[in-house]
């Protein structure tokens, strides 16, 4: 057989909901000023599904900071990977700081959260360590996983117990092996917007042998006293071993980072294969960073506004009789029920009746019978923004409820 054979679309796991919306419910077009109401399809939206927490994508500093970065040094400075002819003081200076504000002796800068999380999982696993994940890791840490050439066993989200019985089955694996073992998990998971039950397995320390990685993608700047992420919401910061936050959610730019001890960064400096061999973080992005990161520590009220923000959506869709979960993070999802058509129906109808545009969730993703909306507020939402959106799920759920969708084409002409 001819391998191009087999790469069309319809043979992925997406192949349905590309079929039917391609360019609108996949790879749709938001247009204009980030902000929390832009273009899209020729209409001004609310946005609920853009990752800027604290609203500093378009922070006056912010701006300011990015433009006369790249008007000294442009998006090329510097050249090379850091390895051999791109490294500068300011990426030490920005590893040090995020370090010493997540509580680790040392960190490394990624140019992407992705590539840093399963590189990360490549460099620290040899073929005779055991790695335990939850199963409703993300997708780089899934592949991160697949690299390994060992023994690798998932246990059941945020199931404590499960996880228990994996590590017994993974410490009779290592002694014989004489391997290691790693757990995996997140801070928070972006799909229903819990958080991991890290307290709980780092308190499973005091009876097995293991160390801990956590993905903080959706943690880091949000949640803790200070925003240094959910170790330090649940009071375990100490017990994480390997802390893995990215840029691309609070701080609303591109590029990630683990921290950890200092001689666990060093190896990582020759080991990690996404930036041995990747061009180094630009310099427009490391100044970029390192001024969010400021404001970030400086001005605690942006991500009180966001929580409060948060729970007004939360409880308002409560209030409404709509399935909301969640509760410990930002991440608003919202759970209905209905056919594939259905679903295409609702978002299509959320979008262009109520010009609301969030994230429209389906299978394979969640099961056949799920439609999943995932809301995400910011700082820089307005009472008006939820007041609206909160009408919008109210009159939707009930037309779900009545069975309008079943039968309707709500796809707009040349869509």
């Amino acid at each position: 057989m001819d391998i191009l054979d087999n790469l069309h679309v319809s043979k992925g796991a997406f192949g349905d909901v590309a079929a039917i919306g391609h360019g609108y419910i996949t790879f749709p077009k938001l247009k204009g000023p980030l902000s929390t109401r832009m273009m899209f399809n020729g209409k001004e939206k609310i946005v609920w599904s853009i990752n800027d927490y604290l609203g500093l994508a378009t922070h006056p500093e912010v701006v300011k900071a990015d433009a006369e970065a790249g008007q000294k040094y442009s998006m090329a400075f510097p050249m090379g990977s850091r390895i051999m002819s791109g490294h500068q003081d300011e990426h030490e200076q920005l590893e040090q700081q995020l370090a010493d504000f997540v509580g680790k002796e040392s960190a490394i800068l990624f140019n992407f959260g992705y590539p840093g999380v399963f590189s990360s999982i490549d460099a620290i696993l040899g073929r005779r360590d055991v790695v335990i994940y939850d199963e409703e890791c993300h997708a780089c840490i899934i592949d991160g996983v697949r690299l390994h050439l060992g023994k690798r066993m998932a246990f059941k989200h945020n199931d404590i117990d499960h996880l228990e019985k994996q590590l017994q089955k993974a410490e009779k694996i290592a002694a014989e092996t004489g391997g290691g073992i790693l757990v995996i998990s997140e801070g928070v998971f972006s799909m229903r917007g819990d958080q991991g039950r890290l307290k709980e397995i780092v308190d499973l320390k005091s009876k097995y042998s293991f160390r801990l990685f956590v993905d903080d993608a959706h943690g880091f700047g949000v949640l803790g006293k200070t925003g240094a992420g959910c170790g330090e919401e649940q009071g375990c910061q100490d017990g994480i071993d390997f802390y893995f936050a990215t840029f691309a959610k609070s701080m609303a730019s591109i590029g990630a980072f683990l921290a950890a001890k200092d001689h666990v960064v060093k190896f990582l400096y020759y080991n990690a294969r996404s930036q041995v061999f990747a061009k180094s973080l630009p310099m427009v992005l490391t100044l970029g960073a390192m001024k969010r990161l400021e404001i970030l520590k400086k001005h605690p009220e942006l991500k009180d506004k966001m929580w409060e923000n948060a729970k007004k959506l939360r409880d308002g869709l409560a209030a409404r009789g709509l399935s909301v979960a969640g509760g410990e993070s930002p991440i608003t999802p919202i759970y209905l029920h209905g056919s594939l058509e259905e679903a295409k129906n609702v978002l299509l109808d959320i979008r262009e009746t109520h010009n609301i545009f969030c994230s429209g969730v389906i299978y394979p993703v969640v099961p056949k019978d799920v439609i999943l909306f995932r809301l995400v507020p910011t700082a820089r939402h307005t009472e008006a923004d939820i007041n609206e959106t909160l009408d919008a799920f109210e009159q939707v759920s009930n037309k779900l409820k009545a069975g309008y969708y079943k039968s309707v084409n709500l796809m707009p002409q040349g869509v």
